[in-house]
């Protein structure tokens, strides 16, 4: 990949950030170097890295690689038998360390029985030698300090120098007591010089304390001197401070030792430590601006979904939609200045060279990239004074170059094709370069304002206009765009908005060829044509939705109505079988008393007394079928006149049906309750005025003896509040909900607009007291947003 386009799409920058989030030197010198590649399977491997690293951040946080120091000039140097400093041994100890966090990391994973990713295996390999890392953070407590414990030796000598130390000090002390040499003294402490522990002494009085001179001040006026009484303890402590030394070399060399014969697992966790620091660093630069793992091919076929430009404000950024390479290879995109065009331009650049670097693209789930052996950008001012080159004659030498390396997997991008000179000869220089790269098959994206480009985009195949969206009314562009739709300059609208005379604008247009304008006017009517159908698609989309909810409530009313269905069917069979079994056990008693009386010439009274003990029996059965029937019927006004079609509740069934028959003399009737269709008695019916079906006219009788028509014939399942107060929308709310509510709707929409949200408030408040409101949210996309409040009753 040529550098000139990493600089042009501002790559460099897109580097600079991901370094960021390296630990290591040797991961951020990589995080630099990173720079995009061709083979589909190297760019899906790093793709799946991210992704699996990405992963794991999510549900278990981040992971540090802070203790990753480059140990390999130290690792070679116990290759030719030489030995560690401290510092070298504990960054050995840090790096163990940190191979011991990612090991705990990884295990994390394992404990909760997540499958094996393409992380595993790096993580596996890894191994955090606790042995070696105890035994160095034993012996070395800093950079400066080895543990007297190191070794047995270094405790013995470290003893003997803190005694001999004593022995010094009690000594000078007693002469700095002695009120004779105190004198001598220009002040009463003990220093050091050279290791050695001297007294300051004036420099008029050097004779009067015998000793060896160390040091003077800068002014000569006291000097430094070893009292003779101390030399040979002084002696002593520098011989134990040499041992001491010896000691600590021989402590060093033998940690050396022993991380020598660690050598080849040291070098391999460093390598996977900052391999992993590497492939964390693209997940958390991922995660900070929502990346997803781009799906590749190799025919050139570009599809960003919702794609956003990385270097802009997330807050601000307004998403993209683009397609090429698929129905058409040349993308030609058009519209006013500062409507995005250049971002967009910029943003398919930099999201081609992201995703074959390996890194997650900002866009939406399922976008699609091509592998591009070359991508070309001629993009922004090339004016080049050194070289004595206009603008435009810089970018057709770089015009020049692009049609020299282009082939049928490049990318090209071209802002602004053939602008800085004359129109009409600009406009046609601009077709045939087109039409050279379209040739060589080369996927192109091209930003223009000539008119003459958005016709050749009409008339050839392979060829698609598109357009930077702008709202005329406000004078801002919206950054939406727009394939399949040439942009309108609007030019005249914008100068017209911001004050212009008329009359010069009236000039202006007459100046244009007929053609021109009747191009442009057609440009506005596919822009008018289009605004509606988005309009008519979104009602659609909320009419789906409302269907599909419907739907959804209708399928689990059949499914509770089957389910009682099922229930009424099972206890009857089982009513039916207890019967049917105690019939049978009651004729089979009687039978055997029959038998047995009638051999034994029983007398007719011993029968007699049988038969009354069971039509005892039947009795109580019947007295007791009698009273679960009256308990189970309420007092009720008897149906006079029934109609097919009218709603009614079987009460023994606790169903409610519709009449499917007139009643018949003896007043029976069928009555269709879901899919069962049973005969019932007018007697066991209630007739439900109230749950008349939505839309139908019921009437009834008032007191005056007029005719009523109820409200559920008329109640919409909308109801608008937008320009209206609080005090004003609430009642207005109530009434409406009830009516609503009577009328067995499943489910309304309040619009009440966003504005400041106090008209919002106050409905969602009101909403909350209502004992039959089941729940509300605000609109979803397609159902008016936060505008809109859906409101769902209880059944």
């Amino acid at each position: 990949m040529n550098e000139k386009v990493l600089h042009t799409l501002e790559y460099n920058k897109i580097l600079d950030q991901l370094t960021e989030y390296a630990f290591s030197a040797d991961a951020k010198s990589r995080c630099q170097k990173l720079r995009p590649i061709t083979d589909r399977a190297q760019i899906e491997q790093l793709q799946q890295q991210t992704s699996d690293a990405l992963s794991r951040l999510f549900k278990y946080g981040s992971l540090s690689f802070s203790g990753v120091t480059d140990i390999r000039d130290s690792l070679k140097r116990l290759e030719i038998g030489g030995a560690l400093s401290a510092i070298e041994l504990l960054r050995v100890c840090s790096l163990l360390e940190s191979a011991k966090r990612a090991k705990a990391f990884a295990r994390s994973q394992d404990d909760n029985d997540q499958p094996d990713d393409s992380l595993t295996s790096l993580f596996a390999g890894i191994e955090p030698l606790t042995p070696l890392c105890d035994e160095i953070r034993r012996c070395i407590l800093s950079e400066d300090e080895i543990a007297d414990d190191a070794s047995s030796t270094l405790h013995s000598i470290r003893r003997s120098m803190r005694g001999m130390n004593d022995k010094i000090r009690a000594q000078m002390n007693s002469m700095i007591n002695n009120t004779t040499t105190r004198s001598y003294l220009q002040d009463t402490v003990i220093t050091m010089r050279d290791g050695r522990y001297c007294l300051p002494v004036k420099a008029e009085a050097k004779s009067l304390v015998p000793g060896m001179i160390h040091d003077q001040s800068s002014t000569g006026s006291t000097l430094f001197i070893e009292p003779m009484a101390v030399v040979n303890l002084n002696n002593e402590y520098k011989e134990l401070q040499l041992r001491e030394q010896e000691e600590i070399e021989v402590i060093l060399a033998g940690l050396s030792n022993l991380t020598a014969s660690y050598a080849t697992q040291l070098l391999a966790d460093y390598e996977l430590l900052t391999e992993l620091d590497f492939i964390f660093a693209r997940a958390a630069f991922a995660q900070t601006y929502n990346g997803v793992a781009p799906l590749f091919n190799d025919d050139g076929r570009i599809h960003i979904r919702k794609g956003r430009h990385p270097l802009l404000d997330p807050k601000k950024v307004v998403p993209i939609d683009v397609r090429l390479g698929e129905d058409f290879r040349l993308l030609i995109v058009t519209g006013p200045n500062t409507g995005g065009k250049t971002v967009s331009l910029k943003t398919v650049g930099l999201l081609t060279l992201m995703g074959q670097s390996g890194l997650h693209i900002p866009a939406s789930e399922r976008s699609e990239l091509g592998i591009f052996d070359e991508v070309f950008a001629d993009i922004g001012d090339e004016q080049s004074i050194e070289q004595s080159l206009s603008t435009f004659s810089s970018h057709m030498v770089n015009i020049i170059r692009i049609l020299e390396q282009v082939n049928d997997r490049s990318l090209v991008l071209f802002d602004e094709l053939c602008a800085g000179t004359d129109p009409t000869e600009g406009a046609a220089l601009a077709i045939s370069i087109l039409s050279k790269l379209h040739l060589y098959g080369a996927r192109i994206m091209a930003t223009t304002h000539y008119s003459e480009l958005k016709v050749y985009a009409l008339s050839t195949p392979g060829v698609e206009n598109a357009c930077c969206e702008f709202d005329v009314a406000t004078l801002s562009p919206t950054y939406r765009l727009l394939i399949g739709i040439p942009g309108k300059s609007n030019a005249f609208a914008i100068s017209e908005k911001l004050g212009l005379p008329s009359d010069l604008i009236t000039d202006a247009k007459g100046r244009i060829s007929k053609s021109e304008g009747d191009f442009e006017d057609l440009i506005a009517d596919l822009e008018k044509s289009r605004s509606t159908i988005e309009r008519e698609q979104l009602e659609i989309n909320q009419y789906k939705a409302e269907i599909e909810s419907l739907k959804e409530k209708l399928e689990q009313k059949q499914e509770r109505l089957d389910s009682s269905r099922n229930k009424i069917l099972r206890e009857a069979n089982e009513q039916a079988y207890n019967i049917l079994k105690e019939a049978k056990d009651v004729a089979d008693e009687t039978i055997r008393n029959f038998n047995k009386y009638g051999k034994a010439g029983a007398p007719v009274s011993e029968m007699e007394k049988e038969r009354t003990k069971l039509r005892g029996k039947m009795d109580k059965a019947a007295q007791k079928m009698s009273e679960q029937k009256k308990a189970s019927v309420p007092n009720h006004n008897v149906p006079k006149k029934l109609r097919i079609g009218d709603s009614v509740k079987v009460i023994s069934m606790n169903l409610k049906g519709t009449v499917h028959s007139l009643p018949n003399a003896r007043g029976d009737l069928y009555v269709q309750m879901g899919i069962l269709r049973s005969l019932v008695n007018i007697n066991d019916l209630i007739l439900l005025e109230e749950d008349a079906a939505p839309g139908t006219k019921k009437f009834q009788k008032t007191s005056a003896g007029k005719i009523k028509m109820s409200k559920s014939a008329s109640v919409s399942t909308e109801i608008n509040l937008i320009g209206k107060t609080t005090d004003e929308a609430i009642p207005l709310l109530d009434k409406y909900l009830d009516d609503a509510y009577l009328a067995h709707l499943p489910s309304v929409r309040i619009v009440h607009g966003k504005g400041t949200g106090a008209l919002r408030n106050a409905v969602q408040a009101h909403l909350k007291r209502l004992k039959y409101v089941k729940s509300f949210h605000l609109g979803e996309f397609g159902e008016g947003d936060a505008g809109v409040t859906i409101a769902e009753f209880k059944d």
